[in-house]
């Protein structure tokens, strides 16, 4: 095994990305839970109770590439700790937004949050930078496994604090400054390689050139509809169990266990794709979300919802790790930051689009409607990791073997 890439033994580096990210995750669960019963309540239209959420992901997208670059020319440490600071922001903005009863200063502050989400989608590539090379997978789903606590932290944050202070959901806002302060911390103790010089100024291959690949595309559209399906169904949960006349304290137990089929796979994720090869478990993590839509279809009682939600959860995970998994392979050195944050531009618009589609689909649609229209999207993954699978069969073949 290669020796370890920094100051810091590169486990030490991976366990500040897996706590950083549990707080990462448990800053937007518990956003997640709160911000679109908070928003059915300050929107003039029920249809937009889900705008909050989509602001927090627009939030990100705008800032996936800014982030990137910004981490490419000034480093991990500080970059993630910038991306903290506007976590704080925006929790004492959204704050403010609630005891002002402004619903339009909430989707600010959500926006903000964001900003630290785009930086905090970071830490995924920061592990692979801190690994040797033959340890890159497992240190991707190591420090994806940090959202494990996350999911156990935030549905519990905004149940303990929903009415702590009034008005509802202060203290939850309030709760997550002190979260994103805790980050900053951490993000201030990692030792992460700088890029050299030629990595720091070089432009690489023209980006035409790069998205061409096979490799390239499969790797976004894998993660892009993973995201995209995740999100629409795990968005609309709240919502759909709050019109199905489920209480809060059963949403906050859904998502939690949903979390926890994201991220707990994450700890064999990495084994899998070494052994069974990467395409084998984007695969494996399609066939896992058309089993999810399944039983969404069938029924809309609690366990109905806990098993669409936890199969959600871990399909996700599969479909993520391996096509980050696979972009790390598609790119140079000098390409990481405009590839990485390309990427996540993609990941989260599909998602911005997918959160606010949420709202309007279970409102106006309902649970049924909104789980059907998630089918396409498994079917586009599906279909482009085959097509994948096939071309390297046959380059395989040709070589000879």
């Amino acid at each position: 095994m290669s020796a370890p890439t920094s100051a810091l033994p590169y486990r030490q580096n991976i366990a500040l990305l897996a706590a950083a990210q549990a707080l990462l995750l448990t800053n937007g669960v518990t956003l997640v839970a709160i911000n679109g019963l908070l928003g059915l309540q300050l929107a003039a239209d029920q249809r937009l109770a889900t705008l909050p959420i989509t602001t927090y992901v627009i939030g990100a997208a705008l800032a996936a590439v800014p982030a990137a670059l910004f981490m490419k020319h000034h480093g991990r440490r500080v970059g993630f700790m910038l991306g903290a600071a506007f976590g704080a922001a925006g929790a004492l903005l959204s704050a403010i937004a609630v005891y002002a009863g402004s619903f339009s200063l909430l989707c600010l502050g959500t926006i903000l949050a964001g900003i630290y989400n785009a930086f905090g989608q970071q830490y995924r590539f920061a592990a692979v930078d801190a690994a040797p090379v033959d340890w890159r997978g497992k240190a991707i789903s190591l420090t994806l496994a940090g959202g494990i606590v996350g999911g156990v932290i935030g549905p519990q944050v905004g149940t303990l604090t929903r009415n702590l202070l009034q008005p509802t959901y202060l203290a939850s806002y309030l709760a997550l400054i002190g979260f994103a302060a805790l980050a900053m911390l951490l993000a201030s103790r990692l030792e992460i390689p700088a890029l050299p010089a030629s990595g720091q100024q070089g432009a690489g291959r023209p980006f035409r050139e790069i998205a061409r690949q096979p490799e390239l595309i499969v790797a976004v559209l894998a993660a892009a509809c993973g995201y995209a399906t995740m999100n629409l169904l795990m968005t609309a949960t709240p919502l759909a169990m709050e019109i199905c006349g489920l209480p809060f304290a059963d949403t906050a137990f859904i998502l939690q266990w949903h979390v926890i089929g994201m991220f707990a796979p994450s700890f064999f994720t990495g084994d899998l794709i070494k052994r069974y090869g990467v395409l084998t478990v984007l695969l494996v993590g399609a066939a896992l979300l058309l089993v999810c839509i399944g039983i969404a279809l069938s029924g809309v009682s609690l366990m109905h919802f806990w098993w669409a939600l936890v199969l959600l959860g871990v399909g996700w995970n599969f479909l993520f790790v391996g096509g980050t998994t696979l972009l790390t392979e598609a790119c140079r050195p000098e390409e990481k930051a405009k590839i990485q944050g390309s990427n996540d531009f993609v990941v989260l618009g599909v998602q911005g689009a997918t959160s606010f589609a949420a709202g309007l689909l279970v409102t106006d649609g309902g649970w049924t409607t909104l789980s059907i229209l998630a089918l396409p999207l498994v079917a586009l993954t599906t279909l482009a990791s085959v097509v994948l699978a096939v071309r390297r069969r046959r380059r395989a073949d040709d070589a000879g073997f």
